[in-house]
């Protein structure tokens, strides 16, 4: 378990990310009081199977899927980066709005995909996500002479992260009873129609019963798992 913070982040690999990985938990915290920021990387500008879609046009729908999303969750914020599906990089800019994220919002827990997978492979937006976002909160955000320009020229402070709570995780540890949100966690899901299709009830399905198998593990109807850094006490 963990003691719900007063602000939160999610870093989001893909627009759906945020739903389908953390959904009830941003439900059942934001309602709970807790203060959420989504950060977006990439604009979902490429998943598609439509020969007359393009770019341009597809970024503009998961966009507007994506607020929507964070709207029904009661989300702050979302913070779109813009940056191409599957156009991630580990680069200093990249870390560098991450950084700027953190130390604007203050955020006492931060979400992010668990980079170190072994046992299937996934997509490279997510390890890259993920690592970036551990890279960001520690050391970075913390340092005073990293991204210093934060600090001279916009009068930000350095910020500590306590705990990053990583989801897609193989070896969760940490879990939260998402019993009374798992509805929420759907209905937001289904906002992004442009990738759902026509599979609603086997979204209720594959929902269910993911949260269900982590559910299990900590005795409870539905979960969601996260594996815990803890940086500070």
């Amino acid at each position: 378990m963990i003691e719900r913070p007063d602000r939160a982040m999610l870093v989001i690999p893909h627009p759906d990310d945020a739903e389908g990985g953390v959904g009830g938990t941003v439900a059942k915290w934001v309602a709970e009081g807790t203060e959420f920021v989504f950060v977006l990387c990439t604009n979902g500008d490429k998943g598609t199977s439509d020969p007359d879609m393009t770019t341009e046009k597809l970024a503009k729908i998961r966009e507007g899927e994506q607020a929507e999303a964070a709207a029904y969750l009661g989300v702050k914020e979302v913070i779109f980066l813009g940056y191409g599906d599957g156009e991630l990089e580990d680069t200093r800019e990249f870390r560098g709005e991450l950084v700027h994220a953190i130390r604007k919002h203050k955020p006492q827990v931060v979400f992010c995909t668990d980079p170190f997978r072994q046992t299937f492979y996934m997509h490279r937006d997510h390890r890259l996500s993920g690592q970036v976002t551990l890279d960001a909160v520690f050391p970075y955000a913390r340092d005073f002479l990293h991204y210093h320009e934060h600090i001279r020229d916009e009068g930000l402070e350095t910020h500590k992260v306590a705990d990053v709570l990583m989801w897609g995780t193989e070896h969760p540890d940490t879990f939260i009873d998402i019993t009374d949100t798992i509805e929420d966690k759907i209905n937001a899901l289904k906002k992004h129609a442009s990738q759902l299709g026509n599979s609603g009830r086997n979204v209720d399905n594959f929902v269910k019963q993911n949260a269900q198998r982590q559910g299990q593990l900590a005795n409870m109807t539905y979960a969601e798992g996260f594996r815990r850094i803890h940086f500070r006490g």
